[in-house]
């Protein structure tokens, strides 16, 4: 049987930061959606070590231009998590029927309406 070898300290890695922007501008120019909630909602909700409430100095939250927000991580959160939470409070606002949550680039996401089209011809046949 081989020796087990004892760990003489822990391993800490390079420090992780991710950048995450959520872009709500077309929504917001249009005005039916919240930006400063959205942000609020976001700093009420993202869990840190599981705790609700916990960002401290490893996540910051900021508004950036008209109708974006930024969110910087110092430690690991993924990028789904914050679909999810995206999704979440537009089911709160009663939004979810009308926009979607849509990844343009790496760590870019962008509420985008949904492509309605009108059924005329079925109607009428009716």
């Amino acid at each position: 049987m081989a020796p087990i070898a004892k760990k003489t300290g822990a391993k800490k890695g390079p420090k992780v930061t991710k950048k995450f922007i959520i872009n709500a501008s077309q929504p917001a120019s249009d005005k039916i959606f919240d930006v400063s909630a959205f942000e609020k909602f976001l700093n009420e909700k993202i869990k840190v070590e599981g705790r609700v409430g916990n960002l401290g100095e490893t996540i910051k939250i900021s508004q950036q231009g008209e109708g974006k927000i930024e969110i910087i991580a110092h430690n690991e959160l993924s990028g789904r998590y914050l679909k999810y939470l995206t999704k979440k409070f537009l089911k709160k606002m009663q939004l979810r029927d009308w926009l979607r949550v849509v990844s343009t680039s790496k760590g870019v996401y962008e509420l985008k309406f949904f492509n309605v089209v009108n059924d005329e011809a079925e109607e009428d046949e009716e």
